[in-house]
């Protein structure tokens, strides 16, 4: 393969680890002083993902992919809250990622490219369970935030609730709801078999 190629590659690499320093910008409007990355956002979206895929009768691996790639695209156009999206003539998320594979090898393009079409197309099973995936962790992290003090995120959990389309995802967001954060620590303190 080609040096140039690879070095191709390699510039889509670091340009992801943006996604590990941009902060989710949404969250600064309900006050939260440090929300969290969209890398944070998408590595606890993939694992929803490939959970309700499980449940959904959905490919786990391919929807946890869907999810991966879902906000690459913010490398270039930021995270722009719903409240801003208004106003602004926003480059589809396809355009960016042609701007994104143009020095990749055909064979990385073309796995982006499709990816993140079918996300964006919210056709196939994968696809409508990664759309709930992403609603699911946003409206989890609005949970965490509440438990922080951050009163102001109860319409960012009954908006993401609303959009939540599979019977599993509304499943699991009424038992989040019905949680602490920390209630997981209950199975360690318990100890096995208890």
């Amino acid at each position: 393969m080609a040096d140039e190629q690879m070095r191709g590659v390699a510039s889509f690499l670091y340009e992801m680890g943006m996604l590990k320093r941009a902060k989710r910008s949404g969250w600064w409007i309900v006050g939260v002083k440090d929300p969290e990355t969209i890398a944070e956002h998408s590595f606890r979206t993939a694992i929803i993902g490939a959970l309700l895929a499980s449940l959904e009768g959905a490919d786990p691996a391919r929807t946890a992919l869907l999810c991966l790639f879902h906000d690459t695209q913010e490398t270039r156009v930021g995270d722009i809250p719903h409240i801003g999206r208004r106003y602004l003539d926003a480059a589809p998320n396809g355009v960016v990622t042609e701007d994104q594979m143009a020095e990749a090898p055909p064979a990385v393009a073309e796995l982006v490219r499709r990816t993140v079409a079918e996300y964006e197309a919210n056709e196939s099973r994968e696809a409508i369970v990664a759309h709930d995936a992403d609603k699911l962790e946003c409206l989890i992290q609005a949970l965490e935030y509440r438990e922080q003090g951050y009163a102001n995120v109860q319409p960012w959990i009954d908006s993401s609730y609303a959009e939540l389309k599979t019977g599993s995802a509304r499943a699991l967001a009424d038992a989040a709801l019905k949680m602490g954060s920390l209630e997981w620590q209950d199975t360690y303190l318990r100890g096995p078999g208890d």
